[in-house]
Parts: structure tokens; sequence; C-alpha cells
């Protein structure tokens, strides 16, 4: 079976929880941000699952937008690949993916290690994201090239990988990324978060070269800016151009980066440098519900267009489509209206 969009990343179930300013600056977090958990945040994780409010929700980044992707698309057209361990949590995942029509091809971890968990703490509209990878950070380059998954990687067309994933198995991503560019297929990635750019510099930038898509948003955009030096970290459309005219291997295909800004518009970069801005679609504020995964929502709308071969415009018409569906749910959920065009 091959499938036109694969995708990657680290499959986590959300624990999503309303957080007060007090909460967050127990555990020192910003109420807008994503880290990785570290040894002061392993409470944190039995705290909130006592909350009357929590709920739990199939998560991961790329995961989120294969679902969206999915919703948009024929059957059969996104392929998810990503490690979890053999438990219910896992289970959870695979029955909210089939809920969404997404095919998993998940790679159990046989160890005494549990499937990844994401404390999604939300504040207003903000929300601080506090991943335990436990079981997604063993996915090795082996298990990529292992015939079950590599199979995947060689039958699409298109790939979308987030950049959480780069904590995890740079060696793996490249391994894709060199197939696409040989191949001619485009290759895109996320760049997920501010500490990506900031604390793992080196393998983004090793894997940059065989980016034909960039999607980002402008704290990560900042991050990127500050990480490389350039002069204005605060100029989005300055630093998506730097982006954009990096070398790339496959000059067959231009780059596009692709930086959304919350409720201000989309800026969309070519190689040569031209530069688009898309107006969001508006909202009222009190219609917000939740802007967790609105991001990779709109990433799952972008994708869904660029696999039917659709212009940039429509492209980003959709993402904004999808994006504005999901701050009006809990969690990065589709609504049941969101189907096949």
């Amino acid at each position: 079976m091959t499938y036109p969009l694969f995708c990657m990343g680290n499959p986590l179930l959300d624990i999503q929880v309303k957080a007060d300013n007090e909460l967050l600056a127990r555990y020192n977090l910003k109420s807008n941000d994503a880290i990785l958990a570290d040894e002061s945040h392993m409470s944190l994780y039995e705290e909130i699952i006592q909350f009357h409010d929590v709920v739990y929700v199939a998560g991961g980044a790329s995961q989120n937008t294969a679902r969206g992707a999915q919703r948009l698309l024929p059957p059969k057209s996104v392929v998810y690949v990503g490690a979890t361990a053999d438990d219910k949590f896992s289970s959870q995942l695979v029955a909210a993916a089939q809920a969404d029509g997404l095919t998993t091809e998940y790679v159990h971890i046989h160890a005494n290690i549990p499937t990844g968990t994401c404390a999604a703490l939300i504040s207003g509209h903000d929300r601080s994201l506090v991943t335990k990878l436990s079981a997604a950070e063993k996915l090795t380059v082996d298990h990529i090239k292992a015939d079950r998954t590599w199979n995947l990687v060689e039958g699409a067309k298109v790939y979308y990988i987030e950049g959480y994933f780069l904590t995890v198995t740079p060696e793996g991503i490249l391994e894709i990324a060199k197939h696409a560019a040989a191949e001619n297929k485009t290759f895109t990635m996320n760049l997920s978060a501010p500490f990506i750019p900031q604390f793992f510099t080196k393998v983004l930038d090793e894997v940059m070269p065989y980016m034909d898509v960039v999607f980002g948003n402008e704290g990560e955009a900042e991050a990127y800016a500050l990480a490389h030096n350039l002069p204005n970290p605060k100029d989005v459309k300055a630093i998506a151009t730097y982006i954009a005219k990096l070398p790339k291997v496959n000059t067959q295909r231009e780059r596009l980066v692709v930086f959304t800004q919350g409720v201000n518009n989309t800026i969309v970069v070519k190689s040569d440098g031209s530069i688009q801005e898309y107006p969001i679609i508006a909202i009222p504020e009190h219609e917000i519900v939740d802007c967790n995964g609105a991001g990779d929502a709109f990433c799952g709308g972008f994708m869904a267009k660029l696999v039917q071969g659709e212009d940039i415009a429509a492209s980003v018409a959709k993402g904004h489509y999808l994006a504005h569906a999901v701050i009006q749910q809990v969690g990065p959920t589709y609504p049941a209206h969101i189907k096949q065009d």
C-alpha cells in the first residue's frame, strides 16, 4: 500500500487542563511555549491528572497535521509513523487517528517505557506544552530503514516532519530528506518550537538544505534569527527571506518559507525573494475556545492542497480554514463538518 503523504514525528497523548499563573510559576513555565520536560516537571503530570477538568487528546504535532490533512483528502492518502509503547495510551492514539481516517504505523518500543505524553496547560488563548517523549524518543534510523517503514517512505510523494523530531533521530530525518531530493519529491518540515532552532541549531542546519517547504510561526522565526545572529530578530519577512534563499540540494524545486503570525497575516516567501501576505479568517474573541493545535491544523490544510498540486494561495487558504475550525474546539480536534472537498 502506498500513501501520497508521509508524516513522521512524536506521537503523544495530550493531557490538557486549564492552568493559572501559580501553576505556571511553580514549574517555571511560560504561558505560551513548548519545551521538553526535565526532572523538575515530573510531578506536573501526576498533579494535573487530578484536575476535575482534565481532557485527554490524541496529539503530537505531526500527527495532528496528518489527521487534518487526511480529513481533507481521499481515503488512504496519509500515513503517520512514530514510536509508542504497546499500552493503553497507544491504543487511545490509534482510535483517535482511525476516527479521522488516518493510517498509523507505530513502532512499538518493547521496554518498560510508556507512550509519550504532553502536558497542555491552557491559560486564556495561550498554551504551555511540556512534553515527556518516553517511547517516542526511542525511534531510530534503523527503525526507519526497516522494510516496513522504508517501503512507506519510497511509496510517498510528499513528506512532512515536525521539528521536534530533530531531538530524536536527525539521522533518520536525513535519510528521508536525501531520498526525497534524489527522487525530486517534496520534503517539508516545521520548526515546531523556539527551542528547536535555539538549542538544536546544528542538526536543523544540516537538514535545511533538503527542505522544500519550511513552516513556522513568529516566535520560532525570532529564535532562528537569534541563533543565526541575524540583524533584526523581530522582522519576520526578513527572516523568512533569509531562510528561503539558503542553499538547496534539490535545485529543481524552489523553497517556500511559510510563517504564521497568530492574528496577523501569514507570510510566504519564495527562493527568489518574492513575498506574499495572506490575511487569516477573522473570528470574534468570544468564539475562540482553545488555540492548542492551531499551527498543526494550518499545516494540515496546507499539506492537503500541496499533495493535490494546488497553488500557494489555495494551500494557505485551506490552512487558515482548518486552523479557524480547530480554535473553536477543545484541543487539536477536528469537527465533523471537516471532510474531503
